[in-house]
C-alpha cells in the first residue's frame, strides 16, 4: 500500500508513529504538508500537484487536518475524494466533527445524550440560555477548537454575560453548555477506529483547572470502559461518518455524555497511558479498509493523477503546469 499522510509536521509524534506503524507493516509511506498541495480542478478530470511536482501515485490517504487550517486542508481532502482516491475520514466527516454546534445537533438527532447546548447570538438572550442549561457556572466554547482551545468557564451570570458580549464583538460563533459537576474534572477519552473502541483513558483536571486535556496538564490514567461507555463512543463516531476519532465523554447521573469528538485524536497520551499501539491498529485498519473499497468497485478503484494528465488534450495540460520561474542574471 502507499500511504500518504497529510500533516503539517512529519516529525510530530503521532505523524511519525504512523510512519513508522506503516513501514513495519511493509508499506511505503510519505508525509505531505496539505498547504504546498495545489488542486486542479478540471471537469471530470481533477488532479494535484505538490508543490510544482505532479502527485505520485497513492493508493490510501490518511489525513491529520488541524484546526488553523481546516478550509484549505479540508479542500485538499475532499480533491483526493474526487480524484477516486480513498481517504481514511473524509472531508464531510472532518467537517460534521469540527464544528461544535453541527456535531451536538447531529448526535442528539440519533438520541446520543450530549451536555445541554445552547447556541445564541443576541445580549438579551443570555439570561434564557443560562437559564435552560440550569444556570451558572457554565461552559463557553468556539464553535471550533481543540486541545480545550476556546472553552472557557463563566462562574456567575454576569461573567457569562460579558464573556459573550466581548466574543460576540469580535465576530465569535459561541455555544453554552451546562457545566457537569459530578464529573469533578475528570472525562474520558475513548479512540474509535473501524467502529471498535481500541484504547481509553481518564483525564483528571489539574488543581485549579477545570479542562482535563493532557496538553493543559491533565493526568491520564488507562481504564477499561463501561459497555454504556464503549457503544456511546462508537455510535458518536459513526453518526461522524468518521473511521478513526477520539471521543470525549464526561461521567453524567445518567451515563455518558459526549463532550466533543475529534477527528485527527492525538496518540502519544493515549499510547503512553495505555501501553496500546493505537497507531499500528490504524494502519491495519487502513489496510481492511482499502480492501473493502477495491472489492466493492470489483477494480482497483485508483486512477492516480498522472493517469488522468495523460487524458487530457494538450491545450488542458498546459494549463495545469506551473510556469517555472526565470532565473535571476548574474
Amino acid at each position: 500500500m502507499r500511504l500518504l499522510v497529510l500533516s503539517r509536521n512529519a516529525s510530530l509524534y503521532s505523524t511519525s508513529r504512523l510512519v513508522l506503524a506503516a513501514r513495519s507493516r511493509g508499506h511505503e509511506v510519505s508525509v505531505a504538508d496539505p498547504l504546498h498541495f495545489q488542486i486542479v480542478i478540471s471537469r471530470g478530470r481533477p488532479a494535484m500537484f505538490l508543490g510544482d511536482r505532479l502527485l505520485p501515485p497513492v493508493d490510501l490517504v490518511l489525513p491529520r487536518i488541524g484546526a488553523s487550517i481546516t478550509n484549505y486542508g479540508l479542500a485538499v481532502v475532499r480533491q483526493f475524494d474526487m480524484m477516486g482516491i480513498p481517504v481514511l475520514n473524509n472531508a464531510i466527516a472532518i467537517a460534521r466533527s469540527r464544528d461544535k454546534l453541527r456535531a451536538m445537533q447531529l448526535l442528539t438527532k440519533k438520541d446520543i445524550d450530549v451536555p445541554k447546548t445552547v447556541c445564541a447570538r443576541t445580549p438579551d438572550s443570555v439570561d434564557a440560555a443560562l437559564g435552560f442549561i440550569g444556570g451558572t457556572p457554565a461552559i463557553v466554547k468556539l464553535h471550533q477548537g481543540t486541545q480545550g482551545i476556546g472553552t472557557m468557564i463563566a462562574d456567575t451570570a454576569q461573567a457569562a454575560t460579558s464573556l459573550l458580549e466581548t466574543l460576540w464583538a469580535m465576530g465569535q460563533d459561541i455555544i453554552l453548555q451546562e457545566y457537569i459537576s459530578e464529573s469533578k474534572g475528570r472525562d474520558y477519552r475513548a479512540i474509535v477506529v473501524g467502529g471498535r473502541v481500541i484504547a481509553a483513558m481518564r483525564r483528571q483536571a489539574k488543581k485549579g483547572e477545570f479542562r482535563s486535556n493532557l496538553h493543559r496538564g491533565g493526568l491520564g490514567v488507562r481504564v477499561d470502559l463501561k459497555k454504556e461507555y464503549r457503544q456511546a463512543a462508537i455510535a458518536a463516531a459513526k453518526v461522524m461518518g468518521l473511521e478513526v476519532a477520539g471521543v470525549d465523554m464526561l461521567e453524567g447521573k445518567d451515563g455518558p455524555k459526549i463532550l466533543e469528538i475529534n477527528s485527527s485524536p492525538g496518540l502519544e497520551g493515549i499510547e503512553r497511558t495505555s501501553g496500546i499501539d493505537v497507531a499500528g491498529a490504524i494502519v491495519a485498519h487502513a489496510e481492511k479498509f482499502l480492501a473493502r473499497r477495491k472489492k466493492r468497485r470489483g477494480r482497483d478503484p485508483i486512477m492516480d493523477a498522472e493517469q488522468r494528465l495523460k487524458r487530457m488534450r494538450p491545450i488542458e495540460l498546459a494549463r495545469t503546469i506551473p510556469p517555472k520561474r526565470a532565473r535571476a542574471s548574474s
